[in-house]
Parts: structure tokens; C-alpha cells; sequence
């Protein structure tokens, strides 16, 4: 008899308990039930700080080659101008600041679509996004409020600066129609010279046969002379050709 009670208190009781519970109720979800996410951790660096930065695939990129009308400015022209105005200071020799494109486009205001072609095409030709100017005041008698787009605007430094002034001189004047150098007189007292472009196709980024308008810019380039005399001279030895006068060859 002792047996049979022993044999009876260790079976377990059907439909009571934990196992009851599991059986009669049953977890849907995407992970078992008692069973916590597991959470991955960054990967701390070898020092126990922060994570190394992932490596990109393949070589890395290859550094841009500096211009080439930089490289003729710095081992020529410095000394030049240096024996020729007998500069004793090395930043005193003139050197270029910045290169400015204005456009101009009086009809944006009948046409929109013409100031973003003329946006546009700014960009292909100095690889540069332009900002569009707009009108400081409001003038009656030309039918402009004050807000209104009216042009594009572009600033060049640095070596988009020396690239676009190598391809104006060397790609784009001798495109111009009757062309017999460019005028001596147009500088401003300062050292800074300004140009201006009948036609935007004399650039060979510009395609004809997508050309809806011709327009022509301002160039204005910008130098640390202070005189004309300087920024004449300045500009003739990077090859500028100049009126009346034969230009200098530019050894690359």
C-alpha cells in the first residue's frame, strides 16, 4: 500500500500547472516566447573606441592633375614679371583672384524658359552651378518689379578658375567671328579686366543644333595688381591676345 501512494503523489496532475498552461495557449509571433532579441553591437575600433569607418572597394580615386596654365604661371610668369617691374616682395607679383560670368537676359520675364537654357548652358561651359540674379528694384518704364529673375551669375576660383581662362584663350577667342584681338582699354584702374561675349557658341560646350537664343556674357577677371600696367602684363604672358599686338606663346 505505502508503494502505490509513493507511485500516485509523483505523477504529475493532467491539465494543471505550467505544462497545462503551455499546452492550452500557444505564442504567435515572429520569435518563441521567452526568448529576447538579440541586439547587435558595433564593432569597437582596436584602441576600445569608436568603430573604424568602413573601406571603400577598389583603388582609391586618383588626385585631379593641376591645371596646366597654373603650372606655365608659377614656373614663367613669376619671374618675368618679378625682372620686369622689379618687384623685391614675392607677394607683390599680380596673381589671379577670381573669374566672373555674367548673362544678362532681359527677356526671362516674357520667357522663363529661356533664363534656365541660359542657366543651363552656364553651367556645361565652367562646370559650375550659376546663381540666378534677380532685380534689386523696381523699374517702371522697363516693366521690372523688384524680386524679378533678370540674369546668372558665376564665380570661378582656384582651379576652375585657371582651367576655364585656358580654355577661353586658347579654345574660345580664336572662335569669335572677325576676331582681331581683344581690347587693350578695358580695364577698370585697378588691375581688372572685363570682357564682353556677343555669342555663347564661340564655347565648344555648346551645341548649335540646341541653341533657342544667342546671348552674350561679361567676363571679368579679377587680379591682385592694383594698376593696369601690371595686369596688362600679367595677362599677356598667360598667352591673352590683345590688340595691335602679336601673343605670347604659352610653353605647356
Amino acid at each position: 500500500m505505502a508503494d502505490t501512494k509513493e507511485k500516485q503523489e509523483k505523477q504529475p496532475k493532467k491539465g494543471g500547472g505550467d505544462a497545462g498552461a503551455s499546452k492550452g495557449k500557444e505564442y504567435k509571433g515572429g520569435e518563441p516566447k521567452g526568448k529576447e532579441q538579440k541586439v547587435k553591437k558595433p564593432k569597437k575600433g582596436p584602441d576600445g573606441g569608436a568603430p573604424a569607418p568602413a573601406q571603400p572597394e577598389g583603388p582609391p580615386p586618383e588626385p585631379a592633375p593641376r591645371p596646366r596654365l597654373l603650372e606655365h604661371y608659377e614656373q614663367r610668369v613669376r619671374a618675368k614679371l618679378k625682372q620686369q617691374f622689379g618687384f623685391k616682395n614675392p607677394h607683390q607679383i599680380p596673381r589671379l583672384l577670381k573669374v566672373v560670368l555674367n548673362v544678362g537676359m532681359g527677356a526671362a520675364q516674357k520667357n522663363p524658359k529661356a533664363l534656365d537654357t541660359a542657366v543651363a548652358e552656364m553651367a556645361a561651359i565652367t562646370g559650375q552651378q550659376p546663381v540666378v540674379t534677380r532685380a534689386k528694384k523696381a523699374i517702371a518704364n522697363f516693366n521690372l518689379r523688384e524680386g524679378m529673375p533678370i540674369g546668372c551669375a558665376v564665380t570661378l576660383r582656384a582651379a576652375r578658375m585657371w582651367e576655364f581662362l585656358d580654355r577661353f584663350i586658347s579654345i574660345a577667342v580664336p572662335r569669335m567671328r572677325d576676331f582681331r584681338g581683344l581690347p587693350a582699354n578695358s580695364f577698370d584702374g585697378r588691375g581688372n579686366y572685363t570682357v564682353g561675349i556677343k555669342e555663347q557658341m564661340i564655347f565648344p560646350e555648346i551645341d548649335y543644333d540646341k541653341v533657342d537664343q544667342i546671348h552674350g556674357m561679361d567676363i571679368t577677371i579679377v587680379t591682385t595688381a592694383g594698376r593696369d600696367d601690371a595686369a596688362m602684363a600679367l595677362l599677356r604672358e598667360l598667352g591673352m591676345p590683345f590688340r595691335g599686338e602679336a601673343p605670347v606663346p604659352v610653353a605647356y
